[in-house]
């Protein structure tokens, strides 16, 4: 399978095991209502879950550069199809809810860089950043089935239908990399190991450390999904809350999880032209201009929560947009800038520090609405944003701060 099938295959895949991703943030207000949860609770669930990609991460995205990653790919889907069955059947409060989202965590670090490490093993195309902003973008395009997909269904049929649809569509996730033929990983040209399977050897970062030009697009992702996830995570509460201070117009004209899916579609479009920009204008150039404009964005949008809903709905779709823009961007920096031999180690470094900061992003979010009113005002949503905004402004810092002693010869991002 070559060319534009198996990006499609590839993308198609990282959709279905994406289903039951955003399955708790889109049903936020129902299980803070049936489960008396606070602020801060509820942003530990969502939190914890990209915490828990994060640190299981290294390891497992690590292994795709001795292996090959299809093994890896079908384990972690049927993970995430176990972990939606046991969160469907079993949970009922805080902390079963917490066990079974952070096996879900683990099984988003066994499918979305491996998935990518599928792609970049076998395509064999021209410009590899652009086959590799479509399949992160499809991120996005998980997210807005993720959100669909459980709105919907737990509408119609309950959460608990929802979260078992999810697990059918990671089994059938499952099967696509089974139709891929096989690809040796690319070996490092150092075995510090010896025989090239100790465990020391899979989990040594310390050449990733070292080559600060990727390292750069790694911190800065980590800024990135710091805003990303907490907006995904509590976008939902926003618009409900914004809904409901206007309660008796026709405010609602189009549901919070409606708008949270036509934000993943807005941040699908946005990251592969995001891409796109960045191709021609200069990576780096590109990525620092975005990330100012998203944390100004961040700093107002909170303050804006009592307005018309439908301005509302439009300020969040926009500022999804500006969030989204870097997104393939700094990913295919990372992978382009990384070492012979350690693209999986590099990868592996990019998904802990991105989903590390991804799942502080919601907690702090929630902590910050409970130390200020609990979200129950204008403000207290302003000074969540606000904080985001502040980590906001910490990536381009490090887009130019950071020494490029060890950028591969020629680099232009």
């Amino acid at each position: 399978m070559h060319g534009r099938l198996l990006i499609l295959s590839l993308c198609a895949a990282e959709v279905l095991t994406m289903a039951g991703v955003f399955a708790f943030p889109a049903l936020l207000p129902n299980f803070v209502d049936e489960w008396r949860l606070s602020n801060t609770e509820a942003g530990w669930i969502s939190g914890l879950y990209f915490a828990a990609h994060a640190l299981s991460a290294p390891p497992i995205v690590a292994l795709t550069d001795r292996i090959d990653a299809r093994r890896i790919y079908v384990a972690g889907a049927l993970l995430a199809a176990l972990a939606a069955v046991g969160f469907s059947l079993f949970a009922d409060g805080f902390w079963s809810a917490l066990t079974f989202r952070v096996l879900a965590g683990i099984a988003l670090a066994a499918t979305y860089m491996p998935g990518l490490r599928l792609l970049v093993d076998r395509y064999r195309g021209e410009t590899p950043s652009r086959a590799i902003s479509f399949y992160t973008a499809s991120f996005s395009l998980g997210t807005a089935f993720s959100f669909f997909l459980t709105g919907q269904l737990a509408t119609e049929f309950g959460w608990r239908a929802a979260f078992a649809a999810t697990a059918a569509a990671a089994l059938i996730a499952a099967v696509v990399p089974l139709a891929l033929g096989p690809a040796l990983p690319e070996h490092a040209p150092v075995d510090r190991t010896g025989d090239g399977r100790g465990v020391l050897g899979v989990l040594d970062i310390r050449p990733v450390l070292a080559n600060r030009a990727a390292l750069s697009y790694i911190v800065s992702y980590g800024v990135h999904c710091w805003e990303l996830f907490a907006l995904r995570s509590w976008l939902v509460a926003f618009l409900s809350f914004c809904v409901g201070l206007q309660a008796g117009t026709p405010a609602a004209w189009i549901a919070p999880t409606t708008v949270a899916t036509l934000s993943g579609l807005v941040a699908m479009a946005a990251s592969i032209g995001g891409n796109e920009l960045a191709l021609s204008f200069g990576r780096r150039r590109l990525i620092a201009l975005v990330m100012v404009a998203s944390a100004a964005a961040a700093a107002g949008i909170g303050f804006t929560v009592s307005s018309p809903y439908a301005l509302v709905v439009g300020l969040a779709l926009a500022y999804t947009l500006l969030v989204q823009l870097d997104s393939a961007a700094l990913t295919a920096g990372s992978v382009e800038t990384a070492l012979p031999g350690q693209r999986g180690a590099t990868l592996a470094l990019h998904s802990l520090f991105g989903f590390g900061c991804a799942g502080i992003g919601p907690v702090v979010f929630g902590r910050v609405l409970d130390a200020s009113g609990g979200g129950g005002t204008a403000s207290s949503w302003g000074l969540a944003f606000l904080s985001v905004a502040v980590v906001g402004t910490l990536g381009p810092l490090a887009l130019f701060l950071l020494p490029l002693r060890l950028a591969p010869p020629g680099d232009k991002n």
